[in-house]
């Protein structure tokens, strides 16, 4: 039977927690609160020890009709509610992988490492939405055990749930999760050239096709060609989606 207790692997068990740990954490919601306040999308902190969250911002989008201290209240009981049951078991599957990949770094690198996951929530009017998560490890235990994790929450630009991959801070590297056959492969970063960075910058900033041929000195049928080209490149279906994916994935 699923339970909540189903969420958090024996692999990052964290219990009695030392001085010199407790000590990581003074004060740390109100950079959380601060960050919150500067972002559009949604954030939450999971506390492990706790098997609940520290906080949840006030970004409607992961909140399905509750408010922040309604959903902080639910804890995990609020995935049980919001998210179908075939990605449930999703989200258990990468519970279970993403731990697994943790065990298998240093300690002192866990920290760098961020994963990636897209699911369905389903609010009170029924409707779907696929929502894009990443979570990073904000503080360790001093065994290296994942203690409170920061996740952030925007929409997702693909179609279906899934696409686990991991990220190294600093690294051109990412890990991706193969679902059927149930390994890690790497893969090389997505990288942009100058022009297609170029022509993303001018459109997060509201410039029409016309407009930025203009910009840049070429004609406007050239600037739909790069686009084109770096449509296929990030998989998206039009510019909005480039520009989330670009940011949420820092290729800027």
């Amino acid at each position: 039977m699923t339970t909540i207790n189903s969420f958090f692997s024996s692999k990052n068990t964290v219990n009695k927690l030392s001085e010199s740990e407790m000590e990581q954490v003074n004060k740390y919601i109100e950079a959380i609160k601060a960050f919150s306040r500067t972002t559009y999308s949604s954030l939450y902190v999971i506390d492990y020890e706790k098997k609940g969250f520290d906080y949840v911002s006030d970004n409607p989008l992961f909140l399905c009709g509750h408010t922040p201290e309604e959903v902080k209240e639910m804890g995990y009981e609020f995935y049980f509610k919001y998210v179908p049951p075939e990605d449930l078991d999703l989200l258990l599957k990468i519970n279970t992988v993403g731990f697994d990949f943790y065990e298998t770094k240093p300690i002192e690198e866990r920290k760098d490492y961020s994963i990636s996951y897209d699911f369905f929530l389903k609010n009170k009017e029924g409707k779907s939405i696929l929502i894009n998560q990443k979570l990073t490890p904000m503080f360790l235990t001093d065994e290296g055990k994942v203690w409170k994790a920061l996740c952030v929450v925007s929409l997702s630009t693909k179609l279906q749930s899934g696409n686990i991959a991991v990220y190294k801070h600093g690294s051109d590297i990412t890990y991706q999760y193969d679902l059927e056959g149930n390994y890690w492969k790497t893969e090389e970063k997505i990288k942009l050239n100058d022009r297609e960075k170029e022509i993303l910058q001018y459109s997060i900033r509201g410039y029409a096709i016309k407009e930025i041929a203009e910009k840049i000195f070429v004609s406007p049928d050239t600037v739909k060609f790069h686009r084109k080209k770096l449509f296929e490149k990030l998989e998206v279906a039009n510019i909005s989606e480039a520009i989330t994916y670009a940011t949420n994935n820092k290729l800027l």
